[in-house]
């Protein structure tokens, strides 16, 4: 099974960075394809032009590859840390760039502007890990956990994925080396129950 792994943080030792590949190795023991991206050492431009607009634009070599893979891809893990309750700038122009109309989603013929869309992808399953630095009482309490709508309505239901799994950890910056470690054993079991399918050749590209 062709499988994404996409990781943001701008640190490359980061929490956010042990835990993506913690996830590509379960998968690869499962025996997936795994598709690796770490957007800030790949250098992904999260910036979308106006000549990008619409159907069937020409796109960057980067970008294109981007859509063809999770175009392919029947699974897609993405690590992320909550920043103001949303993704980093740079996965926000990811999803802007490659979850695109034509390869994401595609609207009904004869849709009048109601935006009732048709999801594209092929994907089964999609796992979301985060970091937070908020207590997860006072994330729900204040902020009503955003991140829980963006990732599964406003992204994953629109595009026509069904199943959705989301794990946040922290606090992060008061954690111990004990719990991080539980931490990343927790996420290698995510991956494993959700897409715990054994085929008989795995390579991490």
């Amino acid at each position: 099974m062709n499988i994404s792994v996409i990781v943001a943080h701008p640190k490359e030792k980061s929490f956010n960075c042990a835990v993506a590949l913690r996830a590509a190795a379960a998968l690869k023991n499962l025996g997936h394809r795994v598709s690796y991206h770490d957007l800030y050492r790949e250098g992904f431009d999260p910036l979308m032009s106006a000549r990008e607009l619409g159907k069937n634009p020409k796109l960057a070599a980067a970008v294109k590859k981007h859509c063809e893979e999770i175009a392919e891809a029947r699974g897609v893990v993405i690590v992320h840390p909550n920043w103001w309750g949303q993704p980093p700038a740079i996965l926000t122009g990811w999803i802007d760039r490659v979850l695109r109309q034509g390869v994401a989603y595609e609207f009904k013929e004869g849709d009048g502007g109601e935006g009732v869309p048709q999801g594209l992808l092929k994907i089964r399953s999609a796992v979301v890990f985060n970091t937070s630095d908020t207590p997860a009482a006072r994330e729900k309490a204040v902020f009503g956990d955003p991140l829980e709508n963006i990732w599964k309505k406003c992204v994953f239901d629109f595009c026509g994925v069904n199943r959705f799994v989301r794990k946040t950890y922290g606090v992060v910056v008061t954690s111990s080396k004990e719990e991080r470690e539980e931490w990343l054993e927790d996420a290698g079991a995510t991956v494993k129950r959700v897409f715990g399918v054994v085929s008989r050749q795995s390579t991490i590209r």
